[in-house]
Order: C-alpha cells, then structure tokens, then sequence
C-alpha cells in the first residue's frame, strides 16, 4: 500500500472523513446538550419567577383565598402548571387537573425565604415584602412624599462654593423611591449620604418616623425586650432599618460576644409581630405538561439509521472526491515515471508536458532541466571523447610513422629521430596528465598541502621558469612587485598561474607584454596575469575555461594548447576556495585573475598530503 500514491490518499480520505463525522457527532452531542442545559437553566430562572411572584402574593395578603388569577396568569406566561396547597396538601390554586407529583417544588413562605430560588434573601430569611404593621397609612405616605420630594429637591440644587461643579455632578442624580411599607427613600447612585450634611434639616424631618411605624416599632422593641430577657441579655433598640443598637454601653461591653443571639431574638420577634399580616405557608408544585421527570438525550433507532446514513454518504463522498483528485494527481506522476525510464534507456531528448502551476507542474520543469542538462552533459560528454581522440592522435601517429620509417630503415635511427620521439612522447604524457588531473577535480580526491606562500615570491619563480619561452616568442614578461602571505598548496598554485602565463605567451604576438602582479584588499588576494595579445570575443567569454574549448577551431596542440589548462585553473582556484575570472577586448589583450582567501577554504578536498597525483611545475 504504501507503493500506491491513489491507495495512500484514499486512506487519508477515509482518516479524514472519519474523523470528520466523529467531529459533527460530537458537535451535535455538546450542542444537544448545551440546549438541553439552556432548557434546565430557563425551567430554573421559571421556578424563581414563579416563586417570587407568589412570595409578594404571600408577604402582601393575609390568606391565600385571592391568589387564583395569579397563578392562572403565572402558568400562562411560563407555560407550567402550578399548583399550590396547604401543608397537609389540601388544594388552594391549581392552574390544571390531574394528580400532583410525589415531590414539592418549593414551599412558599414570607417568613421563610428559601435562599436557593431567591439567593438574594437576608440572613432572617423574611421577605421586604412582609411589613405588617409598617404599612403607612395613605395620609402619611402622602405627608412623607411631600417631605421626600423637597430632599430631593434640595439635593439636586447646585451647592455653593468652591466644589460647586463637583458636587452638581453628583446631586442632580436624587430620585424617590417607594419602599414595600410606602416610605418614600431617597436614592442617589453612586453617592454615599451617610456622611454627608447637604439638606440635613429635610433629610432629618424624612428619617422622622411617623404614628404608625412608632406602634409597630415598640410592638417589635417589647417583643425583642421579652426575647433577651428570657437569655439574661441587656436590652437593645431597633430601628426602622431593623438595626439595632445596645441601651446603654455598660450592657453593651457585657453582651458585645452575644450579638448572635440578639440577632436571633430580633428574627424571632419580627417574625412574631407579621405572622398575623402575612398568608400561611404552602407547598408549591411546578410540572410541565407532558415533559418527561428529568431531561435524558436518547437516540431512536430511525435517528440512529439516519445518522449511520449521512456518515456513509460523508465516507462515500469523500472517498469519491479523492479518488479522482488522486488519478488527476497520479496521471502526471506516471508520466514522469515513464520518461524517466525511457530515459533510463538512452533515450535523452524525453521530455514530458507541464501544464498548470503547482507542485506537480514544478516537478515535471524540473524534470525537462533536468532532462535538457543532461542532453547538454551527454554531448560535452561526446566531444570530450572525440576531443581527447583526436588531441592524442596526433602524437601517437607522429610517433608510429617515425618508428615505422626507422624500422624499415627509410629513416636512421639517430639523435635527432630520437629528440623528435621524446618530444611527442612528452605531449602525449602532457595531455594524459591534464587529463588525469582534471579526472581527479571532478571526483573530488585532490589533495592540497597547504604552507604559507609569498605571493611575490610566486610570481617571480614563475615568470622565471618561462622566461625562455618568452625569449623566443618575442614577449617580454614583466612581474609587479607585491606584498601577501597565502595559505595556500605552492605547487598547485604554480600550476595555476603557470597554465595562465603559458597561455598569455602563446596568444600574444612578437613585441607584445605579459605582466604578472597582485592585490591584497580586505582579506582577498587577486593574482592577475595580463597580455596585449590578440583577447577574446564577448560571446567567447563564459566558455572559455571549458575543456578542449579553443576559439580558432583550426588550431591544433601545437599551435593552440590541449584545450584543458583554463579548464584546470579554474578547477585548482575552486579547491583553493576561490574562482578564476576573465576580462578581455577583442584585438587588445585579456587578463586573467584567481580571486582567494588570505586563509582560504578548501571545498576542493582535505589538506592531507598524498601520492595520488604527480607534482609538476611545466605546463
């Protein structure tokens, strides 16, 4: 399987659509479940409704005879039934028929507020709904309203003085606010009063309280008496705020740990005091009609067909897409392959159709590069053979004929023959030696021993050995002084500049120069080697350190060189870390310059001294 690039993307198409369908089942399980918590949220938020409003039913009426049409009403918007009876389940609402559930919602009691339906109860668990006996009379409501509105009134008038448009900011904000037993209090958001003396006079005359709260607070006042009296504890006063504070400080030090207890006797009493003012507790029950007891997700065997189907048609879809994505994918793919073995076999014009732009597109150009350098490299390759052929036919039949003539004596044997022989021998063993040398270039095993060189000093030893030739070419050979330490081999070094030095020599006429100098700037040394002779073509120029590449194709060993010492300088300037480089006008000499390192790389092999190569100096 995992030969097949089809069967690997079908696999991945099945993970996919596998883990795609896992992901919409367990999508529409959390989302099934966070609607069926949503539910059990607003069936929550109903019950506390629900509560509520039959708590101020509670708090505000003496008996449940009345609460009917409430509870009508409360079904109606909330959709539940509700139902309502005593303590020994004796009906008194019922918003439908039919038999009440075995479990009480909620028991609905003004005097005992059930903290978790509404968690914002007090401590005493007694409804501010409940005032009894607090309930102003319609005469003293209106007489206290009065008062209210001028506190308002004055609050919001803009003070006098230095912080007038501060405190502006923060009165105009009063606003009147009715309380359960129909006292008016005075509201200012984000302002705190108790320490402040802005309209202390009115704001006293409010605090006032009237006839009716004066009975209800000694009613509850004797009340708390008798509860502390009965637990030995000092007497306290109670507020309208239902605060209280100690008679006297005396008692206050000696029942300062007790004020658990009078908070105690103080729920108690108040209790005592709005039992009569308020309705009896009751039992509520809350269903909904035809709902289940408790929420459950459960799936039936169509819904389970249903969502096998849909996952099997998901897999199937999937499966299909990427099958035809997959041929579309492999055809291009079979054809590289094809090309590849057609080329494989010889045959180096395969080229194969790239159509559109993506990865496979890519690879198929690159392909053709490919297959183009290869073309390119298969020809150099050819006339490389026929190159060497014909370079070391010409001594070997020089050598043959004169050995043949001497053999059958047309020739003698002499001196002279002998001189002649040796020499074509040394061009054959030039040439072999070339090519040995560029041999090992090209297979990465030269090997450089690196020392410290002059760089004057190489260049004089090199003009030197080539003065002779330049004697009788009727060139003279000028070196530049110059300054620099290389680290670099010696002896291929010498080779480089020396291939350099033969071949300006060669190519400049009678009366011509070839200097040798070199430059040392930020860390790089450049040795040029110029001629006046006869340059180089433009279009010449980027082939001119190929191998057996001679721009007089008439030009033979004699009169031309093998073709291979440009090829061998720039191939011993890159294992030194470096590059060779030339610049030429057509008709007034060339200059050839190897550019290295004063420390130099050496991406041409180790610097280990080895045997594999002959050391030669000539060139």
């Amino acid at each position: 399987m995992r030969s097949h690039l089809l069967l690997r993307l079908l696999a991945l198409s099945v993970v996919v659509s596998v883990l795609s369908v896992a992901a919409t089942a367990w999508l529409a399980v959390r989302t099934t479940t966070r609607a069926i918590q949503q539910e059990q949220v607003q069936a929550l938020t109903d019950d506390a409704r629900i509560y509520d409003a039959l708590l101020g039913y509670a708090a505000t009426h003496r008996d449940w005879s009345g609460v009917g049409p409430l509870v009508d009403d409360l079904a109606s918007r909330t959709g539940h039934r509700i139902a309502l009876t005593d303590r020994v389940r004796g009906p008194l609402a019922d918003s439908a028929s039919g038999a009440l559930p075995p479990r009480v919602s909620a028991t609905v009691d003004a005097l005992g507020v059930d903290p978790d339906l509404l968690p914002s109860a007090h401590d005493d668990r007694i409804d501010d709904r409940a005032v009894g006996p607090f309930r102003l009379t319609a005469a003293e409501r209106a007489d206290l309203r009065i008062v209210a509105d001028r506190v308002a009134g004055c609050l919001r008038e803009p003070p006098a003085g230095p912080a007038a448009e501060q405190q502006e900011s923060v009165f105009r904000t009063a606003v009147v606010v009715d309380q359960p037993s129909g006292r008016p209090r005075i509201d200012t958001p984000g302002t705190d009063l108790s320490t402040d003396l802005a309209c202390a006079r009115p704001r006293a005359a409010l605090a006032e309280p009237t006839a009716t709260e004066k009975r209800a607070l000694g009613r509850l006042n004797t009340l708390v008496g008798a509860c502390l009296k009965r637990q030995r504890l000092p007497a306290v006063r109670v507020g309208l705020d239902n605060t209280w504070t100690w008679a006297d400080q005396a008692a206050a030090r000696a029942g300062e740990s007790r004020a658990g207890a009078v908070a105690d006797c103080l729920a108690a009493s108040r209790r005592e005091q709005l039992a009569g003012y308020v309705a009896p507790a009751a039992l509520l029950f809350v269903t909904t009609p035809g709902a289940p007891a408790g929420p459950s997700f459960d799936l039936s065997p169509g819904n389970r067909n249903r969502v096998i189907g849909v996952a099997g048609l998901v897999l199937l879809l999937a499966v299909g897409v990427t099958a035809l994505v997959g041929v579309r994918m492999v055809r291009p793919l079979r054809a590289l392959t094809a090309a590849a073995g057609r080329m494989r076999d010889g045959d180096d014009g395969t080229r194969v159709a790239v159509t559109g732009r993506d990865e496979i597109a890519r690879l198929g150009t690159a392909f053709n590069a490919m297959a183009e350098r290869r073309h390119e490299v298969e020809q150099l390759r050819r006339a490389m053979v026929g190159d060497v052929a014909h370079e070391m036919r010409t001594p070997v039949t020089n050598i043959r004929g004169w050995l043949e003539a001497a053999d059958e004596g047309v020739v003698p044997l002499d001196r002279e023959l002998t001189s002649s022989l040796l020499e074509e021998a040394l061009l054959l063993q030039h040439v072999i030696d070339d090519l040995q040398d560029l041999a090992a270039f090209d297979a990465g095993e030269l090997r450089l021993t690196r020392s410290a060189v002059a760089v004057d000093d190489l260049l004089r030893s090199t003009a030197d050995a080539f003065a002779a030739s330049a004697d009788r070419a009727g060139v003279e050979l000028v070196v530049e002084p110059s300054a620099g330490i290389l680290q670099a081999d010696p002896v291929r070094l010498r080779q480089a500049v020396g291939n350099l030095v033969a071949n300006a020599i060669r190519h400049t006429p009678a009366g011509g120069r070839v200097t040798l100098s070199a430059r040392t700037e930020k860390g790089l040394t450049s040795i040029n080697v110029a001629d006046t002779g006869e340059g180089i073509a433009a279009e010449h120029q980027e082939l001119i350190f190929e191998r057996f590449w001679r721009a007089d194709k008439s030009r033979n060993r004699r009169t031309g060189g093998s073709g291979l010492g440009l090829s061998i300088v720039r191939k011993l300037a890159e294992a030194h870390g470096g590059k060779a480089t030339v610049t030429s006008t057509y008709g007034r000499g060339s200059s050839f310059t190897i550019s290295l390192g004063e420390g130099g790389n050496n991406r041409g092999g180790s610097v280990v001294e080895t045997n594999a190569l002959p050391r030669r100096t000539e060139t």
